[in-house]
Order: structure tokens, then sequence, then C-alpha cells
């Protein structure tokens, strides 16, 4: 009987102890921070960025809350190392602002001196994605990988008087720490790849509901407008005119990227610019009507950077 009681005793206390474990763990599990979990929350309300300072590295899923009455985006800049935000103001800005204004002015010539001033180290910023355009009171969302490093938050979407955004606060410096978050890259419903010679390439049907876009971007290359490519989607109505997109979304035209944004759009995010043999995933809810993804770049249409097509009920 003694031994009976023993016996109980022992499995008694090993099933505590188990429970104890479980409950450590299951507490250790919700107790995970949302940027461990990666999940990145950021909000405009005018010119800003409210998010976080510090981030983890590996997949991050950005959910960008567009507050502000402007068109913004979010694009994530990896910079070399030993430059900072201090180095964007002083060596980046002003040759950006200056070139601006001449180009304001019809001085092409002059503003191609300007962006000229560039300095050497630029070349070496590697954009590693964000979100696409997105209209005022919508959000978007986006999942990058992200390395370790510095990185500048930024939106060069321009005033109405053609000043960049980045100018007047949308430049924000972000720490990724080599540490990863606990996030898994989502599994996706619609593939899209594209690349500077075949452009926007859908490799599946896009349906009416809610969607997760894998955008594989097959190479990358600096345009003339001194970045590469990237995805929008936007939604237009019959009152919309696709040529008044096209050129509002090359920046270099005096009209370009400039508020506001033409008339019977709505932007509704994308993928920003990755590089070459990256991938990253957008979320959308497609409801019945026209639809375009479209890059940033001058002249998107002759690229093949462009493409049509419309959500039935």
């Amino acid at each position: 009987m003694r031994t009976i009681l023993l016996l109980s005793l022992i499995i008694l206390l090993a099933s505590c102890r188990q429970e104890k474990k479980n409950t450590a763990e299951e507490t250790q599990v919700t107790t995970l921070s949302p940027l461990k979990m990666g999940e990145v929350d950021i909000m405009t309300q005018s010119m800003e960025f409210f998010t976080a300072d510090t981030l983890y590295s590996g997949w991050n899923t950005l959910s960008y809350e567009n507050q502000s009455p402007e068109v913004h985006f979010v694009l994530l800049d990896l910079y070399p190392e030993g430059k900072t935000v201090v180095d964007t103001k002083t060596d980046i800005l002003p040759p950006f602002n200056e070139g601006m204004k001449l180009i304001m002015a019809g001085d092409i010539e002059n503003a191609v001196a300007a962006f000229g001033k560039l300095p050497e180290w630029f070349q070496q910023v590697k954009y590693m994605g964000g979100t696409g355009f997105i209209s005022p009171r919508h959000t978007a969302k986006s999942t990058v990988y992200l390395e370790p490093g510095r990185y500048i938050m930024e939106c060069y979407v321009k005033m109405f008087n053609g000043e960049w955004h980045t100018s007047h606060g949308m430049l924000k410096e972000i720490i990724v720490k080599d540490e990863p978050t606990d996030l898994k890259p989502p599994a996706p419903s619609i593939t899209l790849e594209i690349s500077s010679t075949e452009g926007i390439v859908l490799r599946d049907s896009l349906l009416q509901g809610k969607q997760i876009i894998r955008t594989n971007f097959l190479d990358q290359k600096v345009w003339e407008h001194f970045v590469g490519h990237d995805v929008n989607l936007v939604k237009y109505d019959n009152t919309a005119s696709l040529d008044s997109l096209v050129q509002w979304m090359n920046w270099m035209d005096p009209r370009g990227l400039r508020t506001p944004a033409p008339e019977g759009f709505t932007f509704l995010g994308g993928m920003n610019n990755l590089p070459s043999g990256s991938h990253g995933f957008f979320e959308v809810d497609l409801t019945p009507g026209n639809y375009v993804l479209i890059s940033e770049v001058p002249k998107a249409d002759e690229k093949k950077l462009m493409h049509t097509f419309t959500i039935k009920p």
C-alpha cells in the first residue's frame, strides 16, 4: 500500500511539473511582442511615419495606414555601412531638391546636372521593398524580407508645389537588428512576375475577394528616374484617364507624383522596389471593377510595366 501511494505521489508531481512547463511555454508564446511576430504598424497623419525605431530582421508584414489627405507609400532603403539619415539630408536631398526646382521651371538640362551631384555611395543603396502607393483613408499591407542594417523609410511623392515629401518629414531612420522575427512567409493565392524585359506578367487569374499576391522580381535595373521598377495596384472608374496615370507615375515629369493625384483612381498598395531575384507579398481585397497594375517608372506602358484587368460581379 505504501509503495502504491508513493508511486501515485510521484506521478502526481510529474504531472504538475508538466502542466507548469506547458503553462510557461504558452505564456512565452502569448507574450511575444508584435514586432517579434513580424507585425509592423505604420501610420501617417500628415507628413510623417509613426512606427517603431527598431525592427527584427527576416519576414515582416508592414501594415501602413494612411490617415492623411494625400497619396503616400513606404519604401525601405538599406544604407551602406557608415551612412545615416544625416548623410541623406546633407548629400541626397539637396541635389534632388535642386533638380526638382529646375524641372518645375522647365530647365531640364540643368536639372540633369543637379542630379549629377548625387554622391557615389547613393548607388550602393539597396531597396528592400515596402508598400505601393496608397490613397487617403486606406491601408496597404505588404510582407518583405529585411536584412540586418540601417534603413531609411521614405516617401518621395511630391506636394502641390513640386517639393518632395521627404523634405517635409517623410524620412525616418530605422535599425533592423540581427535577430529574426517568428513570421513565416504567407501562402499566396496569386503569383505575379516583373522584369525589365517582359514587364508585368500574371501567372494566375485574379478573382474577386481577398488575395495574397506573391511578387517575383526576376530582375531589377536602374531606370532613367534613378530607381528600379515596382508594382502598384490601382482601381479606376469610368471618369479616369489611363494616360494621366502613366504621366503621373513619372516623377521626372513636372506633374508626376504631384498632389493631387489624377482623378478617378484609388491606390490600393502593392510591392515597392526589390532586388533582382527577390520576392515579396501584398494583400488586396478585390471587388468588382476595373484595375491596373503599374510600375512607378517613366512611360510604364511602353515598358510593358502596366497591366489592366477587370473583376466582374
